[in-house]
């Protein structure tokens, strides 16, 4: 009992410092460079899981992840971005909390493809489809209640991050089965990254200067609500049964609103603390129960198909990845 309370609190670590991320960008970062901002979000911590994990792609993994770094963090951390400076960090990082039910949803034709990936291959049951219904209503009435500081460009920053982040996991689901998740990820930050960076100086113009503050800001979001993050989930989804993981990750938008209603003064409408409690009942509901399961899962040394990473065998303990965040 006791080793478990310590990957739990060591696992905390990540929802409570992805739900800072709203209210750090929202505060600190310049609002107008979306593109640079996320590049300097993932490069640095790329670099630093590539210090920790030193594992290389192979084969087809070199591709993969330029796809998926494109996709899960170039796309996905730009939307991010501007949602955090267009929308209150209470309103933000609840709307990001429903993204286990929409990738759910997503994921349901997937059952009628053959042949199929066994690990997706899963029809929603019930209780999943009644945690949809809960939740995405929630998240209706935190965005349309009309409330200060929700506006369009905001919810459909938000909307598209929500669907771009289901759909990224989808797809790194069918193609990390045999991959090293950290190894994988590592790459696939430093990949995003280095592709942000022309496409910022070339939208943006040439970087500007930065105060103390923005500075100390960029570090803390690349190094602390990224790189220290995914070390500290995927540490608890090898120690931890997923089920525990998942509520673990509600601290997500509880930090967020936290944060957003203590610190920066934000107010929320009755009709949206009906909103966030529905998301976070919609979330309990949807998580799937496999009793007994724990996190952690070997593969067994086997080349993989379509390539993988040069190093340790692969570590299939987690079926997470930077989309989520």
């Amino acid at each position: 009992m006791e080793a478990n309370l310590r990957w739990v609190a060591l696992t905390a670590v990540a929802p409570v410092a992805w739900g800072t991320n709203y209210f750090v960008t929202h505060e600190f970062l310049p609002a107008d460079r979306p593109l640079s901002g996320a590049a300097l979000r993932a490069l640095p911590a790329g670099l630093v899981l590539l210090a920790v994990r030193r594992q290389r792609p192979r084969g087809a993994w070199w591709w993969r992840s330029a796809v998926l770094g494109v996709l899960n963090v170039s796309v996905f951390f730009v939307l991010v971005y501007a949602a955090s400076q267009l929308l209150p960090a209470s309103v933000a990082s609840t709307v990001m909390a429903v993204s286990p039910l929409t990738m759910m949803l997503m994921a349901w034709p997937l059952v009628a493809e053959r042949p199929r990936p066994a690990h997706l291959a899963e029809r929603p049951r019930p209780a999943h489809l009644a945690g949809a219904a809960v939740g995405l209503p929630g998240v209706c009435l935190m965005l349309l209640t009309g409330a200060g500081g929700v506006g369009v460009p905001g919810i459909l920053a938000s909307a598209a991050a929500v669907l771009v982040s289901s759909f990224g996991h989808i797809l790194t689901k069918r193609w990390t089965a045999d991959a090293d998740v950290l190894a994988s990820t590592a790459w696939q930050l430093t990949a995003g990254g280095l592709f942000l960076i022309p496409v910022a100086a070339a939208v943006e113009g040439p970087p500007r200067e930065l105060s103390a503050s923005a500075l100390l800001a960029f570090g803390y979001v690349a190094l602390v609500a990224t790189a220290l993050a995914f070390v500290a989930w995927f540490t608890g989804l090898r120690h931890l049964p997923s089920g525990t993981v998942g509520l673990i990750g509600l601290l997500n938008p509880v930090t967020g609103v936290l944060l957003g209603t203590a610190v920066a003064g934000e107010t929320l409408a009755v009709q949206q603390v009906w909103g966030l409690v529905l998301v976070l009942a919609g979330v309990v509901l949807g998580r799937p129960m496999r009793a007994g399961r724990r996190g952690t899962r070997r593969a067994v040394p086997r080349p993989a198909a379509g390539g993988s990473f040069a190093g340790e065998p692969a570590d299939c303990s987690s079926g997470g990845d930077v989309s989520a965040r």
